[in-house]
Order: C-alpha cells, then structure tokens, then sequence
C-alpha cells in the first residue's frame, strides 16, 4: 500500500541492531500486517500465518482470519498448516546430516542405497545420484509420476519405486530443470534405508527437537488426536470459497508432508539465516552442509518481468531450496502448495531477515505479495503497493482464463460407437488400473488407486470425451481419447488436461500412456 509518511516512519523509528543490519520496527512492522490484512480481504484468505525473523530475532509471529472458513475458531502463532514443498529443505538437510555422519555421499549412485531403484534407462538409472534427486535435474517432465502420490492414493513407496522405470524422461540428466516431487519422494526412502527408521521418524526425532520444534508433524495422520488447531483448506469455485478437506499431502512423503506453523517455522528461519545452528544452541548442520544446501544445482533463465521487477539477474535450484537474486541480494527459500493451501519460505541470509508465510487458500500471489511488502520494509526499497500490484495481475489473468474454460468447441461433431464398446481395463504401466463402465446409460471411469479421481465420461467429438470428476474442485477436467483396432476396439487411450491453465500439474494425465487390458472371453 501506499505510504505517504513510510520514509519519515522509518527514519524517525529505526533502531540500528548491527553495522549491517536494520531492525523493522513498529511502523513497518504496522504496514506488513495492513498488507496482510489487505492481501486477506482482496483475495478472499479466510485464514493467514506469518512469521518473520530479522537479525536472527522473531519480530512478528501471528494468525489472523479463521482456521476453517465459515468457523468462528481463530488461526494463532501455532496453528498448523501443511507446508508442502517447503517439506522438500527437510529432507535435504536430514540427508545432509547422513552426509556428516559418514553414512553416504552426495555422489552415491542411489542404487547403493535402494538397489531396487530403476528409472527409465539403465545408463540414467547407474548415473542417478542423492545430488540429482534433490535438484530437478533429474530429466523427468514437471510432476511427471505425481498421480501415484496425488491425490491421496493407495500407493506404497514400494509401488512408487516401481513405478519409476515406465515414467520417459523429457531431457538427459542434469541438462535442464523439471520440477519433479518424485525424486524427493526416493530421497525420503533413502534417509529411511541410511538412517534406519522412517523418513518421518527422522524428521521428527533428529531435525524438530534440535531446531526446537514443539508442534510440527511429518504428516497429518501422526498430528495428536487431542490437537484441534489446525487449519482446512479452502478453494474459490465459480466465485464462492468452499471448504476443501486433506491430509496435508500426506503421499508425498519427503516430498511435501509437514504440518507445521509459525511458531516453529521462525525457528526454521533462524536455524537457517544462523547458517544450521538452531536457537537451542546446537549445531543442526554444520556451516559447509549449509552452503553446499544452498549451492544452485542447476541454473535457471529468469523470465523478463522478474528481471524488470526484482533486478533478477540469476536463478537456480539448490538442495531443496530455490536461489535467486533480489534487488542486489541473494534470496533463498521455497514456495508450496496443496490445493485449498498456500505457503511461502523466503530469506535474505546477509540481512539475518526471513518470512513464513502459511495458509487455508491457495492464493499464491497473496503470498508472494506479503513476502514482497516484508522485504520492502526490511531493506529500504522504493514503496510499492505490492498487495495492488498482484491482486489487479491475478483478476485479470484469472477473468481471461476462466473466459475461456471448458472443452473446445466442436463444429460438426463425430458420432462416438455403442457407450459398451469403450467400456474396460485400461492399465498405465506407472499408475495402474484405470476402469470404464457403463452404469445406466452413463460412462463412469475409476481411478482405482485413488478415492477422488472417480468421475463420468461426456462425449465430446468422435472416439474423444471429456472425464468431469464427481469432485468438483479439483478442477482437473479432462479429455480422455480413444484409439481403435483395425477392428473397431479400443487398444489404447491417452488423456490430457482440458484447462492447462488451471489444471495443477500434479494431475499428469498426459504421461499415463493407457493400453486396453484384454478382456478374457
């Protein structure tokens, strides 16, 4: 927002900490929770947490809005949240641990550890190493295999890891960067292997009670059952909010399961800007584990209006953490995202200055615009409604997509054959069993590892129809195609989404590469 005493505020208030550092103070600490509050009510966040540290001290740690919307119970320092791939720096430092320990290598080939593991090559299988799980440089497309983890499916990590050696990679190892949760999924079963206990005992017997976690869980289902602070999601469809209901992406494992908040997130954030010693006092990594955590893996091109905006000049993945540069400075951390939810991790190391950000809509650019208005504060940068800014982008881009939903229109439409003849086993060689039947005249196709993914087929255009989930907000319409014998049955099918704009990418669709079971006669 606008601030027309901002410069005066801050020069009459500032309180030097260090030679180096700024500490905010009450005035700017006043504009961040009026942007927070602005960001709230512009894109409709029914609750919101923040914490921030600044020259290695908590100088703000609060809730605000609701933990569930249409609820009267208030979100506070300690309401919990799923961070989702802020998950990701968790199990990057429980590996970097291991490391110190003697116990493995960053260049270990991950078949020293799961000898199991197979990916789609056994030239790109031997090369693999814990290095390359954790920095998206492993070839595999943006969250190619996610079906097998989202949503909440029925998948062991034995299946997963078995499932790995049908997914085709779009690039050679370590040539370019493609987001990929799976990777990091494999990276939690191999602290499991190394350490000896599960991925979530580790994270929650030798990261959170080091760091001084006191209510953080590595997964909804180990939350106390006597525990009722914790947030539910929240999604906007045809402009009114619903409650959507999850476990925190429970599947994704190393990937993304964390419950945490801010309480304990700021504690995160001084572990991380103290360079791994937590404000228990205990070394949790030492200094050169943390550089190398935060030393970019794989370099990224900045798009042309972060590089307009931010003066980004470089960016690039690390080990569980983004690294870019902002306004002159490094900045590390991470965004995440379930569907309902939204958080964000972002610090500036030589400012001691980090943000936390978590909550119940998934209204990225609130977020980022928060953090925004944090940074702006902390380092003196020219005032900017940042919260404005955002929500004016995001309605505009957001009335321009949602014009457009929907199947493609069809202008002389091909008969489809009998509803029977599609009906059947389709079988992806990762996924599994994907069945279509014909109940009372109606499609119906069945995701069978996966409750939500069950929904009805809508002719569209010849052997093409459209799946419509029978849960709504998802959002992931998709156009399921046919393909035919020489005989007139189906042989094979592939899907694809019908709103890539909106669609998460997690629904991989396009990568199941579907074949007809033969029925037995």
């Amino acid at each position: 927002m606008r601030k027309a005493l901002w410069r005066t505020l801050c020069c009459a208030t500032t309180l030097i900490m260090s030679s180096n550092v700024v500490a905010l103070t009450a005035p700017q600490l006043s504009e961040i929770e009026k942007s927070v509050q602005q960001a709230m009510d512009s894109f409709e966040i029914p609750g919101l947490a923040i914490g921030i540290v600044h020259d290695g001290k908590v100088v703000l740690a609060k809730g605000y809005g609701v933990r569930q919307y249409g609820k009267k119970d208030g979100v506070d320092e300690h309401t919990l949240f799923g961070i989702a791939s802020n998950s990701k720096a968790f199990t990057a430092t429980a590996l970097g641990m291991l490391v110190e320990e003697g116990k493995l290598n960053w260049d270990d080939p991950v078949t020293k550890h799961l000898p199991e593991f197979q990916l789609y090559s056994q030239e790109l299988t031997e090369q693999m190493t814990i290095r390359d799980l954790l920095s998206h440089r492993s070839g595999l497309a943006l969250g190619a295999g996610d079906l097998m983890i989202w949503p909440d499916t029925d998948k062991s990590t034995k299946e997963i890891l078995a499932g790995l050696k049908h997914i085709k990679p779009v690039a050679p190892l370590r040539t370019e960067y493609h987001y990929n949760n799976l990777m990091f999924v494999v990276a939690g079963e191999v602290v499991a292997r190394v350490s000896g206990i599960s991925w979530q005992a580790f994270i929650e017997t030798r990261i959170f009670p080091q760091v001084g976690f006191k209510n953080s869980y590595a997964s909804f289902s180990r939350i106390d059952k006597g525990n009722t602070n914790f947030a539910t999601g929240t999604i906007k469809y045809n402009g009114q909010l619903e409650e959507f209901v999850g476990d925190y992406l429970e599947d994704f494992r190393g990937a993304g399961a964390i419950a945490s908040n801010v309480a304990d997130m700021t504690k995160w954030l001084k572990t991380q800007v103290n360079e791994g010693k937590a404000p228990t006092g205990k070394q949790l990594i030492n200094r050169e584990t943390h550089q190398y955590l935060w030393h970019p893996q794989i370099m990224r091109i900045p798009n042309d209006e972060d590089r307009i905006q931010f003066q980004q000049d470089f960016k690039g993945y690390a080990l569980g953490w983004a690294v870019e540069s902002y306004f002159g400075y490094k900045r590390v951390g991470h965004m995440g995202g379930i569907l309902g939810m939204g958080s964000q991790v972002a610090m500036i190391p030589e400012k001691g200055l980090g943000v936390v950000i978590l909550s119940n809509q998934h209204a990225y650019p609130a977020i980022r615009a928060i953090t925004n208005e944090v940074f702006e504060q902390a380092l003196d940068l020219e005032p900017r409604d940042w919260v404005l800014d955002s929500y004016q982008q995001f309605k505009q881009k957001r009335a321009s997509l949602y014009a457009e939903i929907g199947p493609k229109k069809v202008v002389s439409k091909t008969a489809s054959l009998s509803l029977s003849d599609y009906t059947g086993t389709l079988r992806s060689p990762w996924y599994g069993d994907v069945i279509v039947e014909e109940i009372a005249g109606q499609l119906h196709i069945d995701f069978t590892h996966t409750k939500l993914l069950k929904g009805t087929l809508h002719h569209h255009d010849g052997n093409t129809f459209v799946v419509k989930w029978h849960e709504k907000l998802l959002e992931a319409d998709a156009y399921i195609h046919f393909k035919l014998n020489d005989k007139q049955q189906v042989q094979s099918a592939d899907m694809e989404w019908v709103n890539p704009e909106i669609t998460d990418f997690s629904f991989d669709f396009h990568n199941l590469d579907l074949s007809a079971v033969p029925q037995p006669y």
